[in-house]
């Protein structure tokens, strides 16, 4: 995949979160390098994020770390957008992942229910479209619905 972003010029960014990987615990893992690498990818995102207006962004079986990055990078291009008197609002959103989370995705559910704490459900399929955007949500295993999502993008090209 980093090799494929490379060839066709599309950013491919990686947000680490120090100890969750086993290499942090090598003797020769350098945290200021790690971090260093972490946050430049975090404004490449954020700089892709706020051409978001208009786009699509594709979220695959990430739970915690990449909603929550994605969230950040789009509060500081909507922040920077406002500035500059545009809006990043009109775009979809989807999300594939394994759990089922019902068939409402337009309002955040009850405390009172898992799906509350799901955050691709929470973020990316409620908060951050709720003014102008669309979301959809594929449930399935990624073997079959990134095969399927491709052979969709390429038959409609």
């Amino acid at each position: 995949m980093l090799a494929a972003g490379y060839r066709l010029r599309v950013p491919v960014t990686v947000h680490i979160g120090i100890g969750y990987d086993i290499i942090h615990e090598h003797p020769n893992a350098d945290g200021a390098a790690l971090g260093a690498t972490s946050y430049r990818d975090f404004l490449t995102l954020a700089h892709s994020v706020a051409n978001l207006e208009g786009g699509v962004m594709l979220s695959f079986g990430t739970a915690v770390m990449g909603p929550e990055v994605y969230l950040k990078a789009l509060a500081m291009a909507r922040n920077v957008a406002g500035q500059e008197g545009r809006e990043i609002r009109h775009f979809t959103t989807a999300v594939f992942d394994l759990q089922d989370i019902g068939e409402d995705m337009d309002h955040e559910a009850p405390k009172s229910e898992p799906r509350y704490y799901f955050r691709p459900f929470k973020t990316i399929l409620v908060r951050t479209v709720a003014d102008g955007g669309e979301s959809f949500y594929v449930q399935g295993d990624h073997r079959a619905t990134f095969p399927a999502l491709y052979r969709e993008v390429v038959a409609r090209l």
